[in-house]
Order: C-alpha cells, then sequence, then structure tokens
C-alpha cells in the first residue's frame, strides 16, 4: 500500500486499529437519523483494497438489523466506516430484520446511502420475506429464488419460483411485485415467462351460528 506521507498512514492505523482484535469491538459509525453499530467475531482488513471481511457480523441501526456468517465491505471511505455510498456482500445464514418483517436468505447484496440500507438483493433455495401488515397485524410472507428490497420506495420484488401469501390468498407466479404501503400484489404478464398466474383463495370460516345455504333437490 502507498501511503503519501506519515501523518495519512498513522490516520488510517487509528481508524483501523479498534477492528483488528480477534474479536472485534462494536464501531458506531454516526449518521443524521440513527448511529449504526457493528459488531463481529473477528474481522480482516485488505490494506490494498481497502476493504474488510467480518466473521459472524451483525450491524444495526435502530429497528433494523443485518446478521451472517460472513459479511464484506467493498471499500471504506473515511470516518463513516463501509457505510456512505458503499455496498455490502453477505453470505451464510443471512438475516435482515427490518421494522415490521424481516429477509432471510443464503447470500445478500446490500447498498447503503447516505449511511442508511438503501436496497438489499438476497439469493437462496428459496429466499425468503415475511412482514406483518400493519393495517390488520396479518402476516405477508414469500418466498423465491432471488428477492429484489427497495426500502426508498418500498417495493418488494420475488423473482423465479414466487409465492406470497396474506394468510387468506396465496398467489404464485415466476416474479411478483408486493407494494408494502399499499399492501398491492402486481404479477406482470411480461415477467412470467410464458407461465400462468395462480391465486388460491380460501373463504373464511362461517359465522358463529350462520344457518348454511339450502341445497336444491
Amino acid at each position: 500500500m502507498a501511503v503519501s506521507s506519515p501523518v495519512k498512514f498513522l490516520a488510517l492505523l487509528a481508524l483501523l486499529a479498534p477492528l483488528t482484535a480477534a474479536h472485534a469491538a462494536p464501531v458506531i459509525a454516526r449518521d443524521r437519523r440513527a448511529d449504526i453499530l457493528l459488531d463481529s467475531q473477528g474481522v480482516t482488513i485488505d490494506l490494498k483494497t481497502n476493504s474488510a471481511v467480518f466473521t459472524k457480523v451483525k450491524i444495526s441501526q435502530g429497528s433494523m438489523s443485518i446478521t451472517a456468517d460472513e459479511g464484506k465491505a467493498s471499500q471504506q471511505r473515511s470516518a463513516d466506516l463501509y457505510f456512505e455510498n458503499n455496498v455490502w456482500y453477505f453470505k451464510g445464514n443471512v438475516k435482515i430484520t427490518l421494522e415490521q418483517g424481516q429477509l432471510t436468505s443464503d447470500d445478500a447484496q446490500i447498498t447503503f446511502v447516505n449511511s442508511q440500507l438503501s436496497k438489499a438483493v438476497v439469493n437462496g433455495k428459496p429466499a425468503a420475506f415475511e412482514e406483518t401488515e400493519s393495517k390488520n397485524g396479518k402476516l405477508a410472507k414469500g418466498h423465491s429464488n432471488t428477492i429484489d428490497y427497495d426500502s426508498s420506495k418500498h417495493i418488494v420484488r420475488f423473482l423465479k419460483d414466487a409465492y406470497l401469501s396474506n394468510g387468506e390468498n396465496d398467489i404464485r407466479g415466476q416474479a411478483l411485485k408486493y407494494d408494502v404501503v399499499a399492501q398491492k400484489v402486481i404479477a406482470e404478464e411480461a415477467e412470467q415467462n410464458s407461465q400462468r398466474v395462480r391465486i388460491t383463495i380460501t373463504p373464511p370460516p362461517p359465522k358463529s351460528g350462520a344457518t348454511p345455504p339450502k341445497s336444491n333437490p
């Protein structure tokens, strides 16, 4: 690693020193909304590429958290410690906890913008999503080979062998899009690869004391 001056080299060591222990101590990076807390069992820092690999890592910010067997920061930028407009790669037992739900997968690519989670693309066999609907408290859940979560637009896209259920109705297709705020499911024809979208509707149980309809003789 080329260093232009001893001052810059010492500044870099001062920044990375808390992370070099076998059991890295929690590290807090400031942002305008909430602190980011990062802790891991171990870390390997590559001074040539300015990247780092964390083992048994957990990252949390407010109600959001990410846990995985391994997390890799693609580039370290100044004192923000890998979270200012950066991409992280996670693998092994990945779990992303959101305000009202969670994503689980084998691996994930997560984009941070302005030190906040902006986008997550997760893959698994399958990757899974669940969310408690704010209006009625019901659990919406789904899975597919790839799930693309856009935090700013509150849109979850299920790609390849997609399944989504709100506890009453089940929808299956090659690709589904779920609007978290509007609680709307969209299956676009162009994304179905000539396959059919299948919906299973479970009728509600009969009301107590209700008279069943008469059958025709």
